[in-house]
């Protein structure tokens, strides 16, 4: 049985576009704009830290996350990617995978931080051409994680 909390956004919604849905985690898009390619990690299951879940949980984590790096590195071809799991505002275990390009919108800033410029149409199009192969590509790195 799955443990849910009511009133959290991530155990009643999916959080983004499903990737790929496991049995105890999912992979999302974000519709953001401004940095096509952000993903998520999300654990099924409400608990706020990585320490709550037993040693294999934590490793079948750690190793999504990889993955899901791994495909936007590959398909995006960021400057950089940002890892983040805070959970501040939405404490249930989540990372974030995003790709930043010296001229995204928050560059060197983090993607919380102050807005440093307005991002070029054509890079944010270039950008968002490449979902659909993000898309592919994850479902099929992702596919033998049940």
């Amino acid at each position: 049985m799955r443990l849910t909390v009511a009133g959290c956004e991530l155990c009643e919604k999916p959080g983004g576009e499903v990737l790929h849905q496991g049995r105890q985690f999912r992979v999302v898009l974000v519709d953001d704009a401004l940095y096509p390619g952000f993903c998520r990690v999300i654990w099924h299951d409400h608990v706020k830290e990585v320490t709550d879940l037993n040693e294999l949980d934590r490793m079948l984590l750690m190793d999504v996350l990889w993955q899901v790096e791994h495909v936007v590195r590959d398909v995006m071809q960021p400057e950089k990617i940002n890892l983040a799991c805070f959970g501040n505002v939405v404490p249930h275990l989540h990372w974030h995978v995003i790709p930043r390009y010296t001229d995204d919108a928050h560059f060197p800033q983090p993607y919380w931080g102050q807005k440093q410029r307005e991002p070029s149409p054509a890079s944010l199009q270039a950008r968002a051409e490449r979902l659909p192969a993000l898309r592919a590509k994850m479902q099929q790195r992702l596919a033998t994680y049940l």
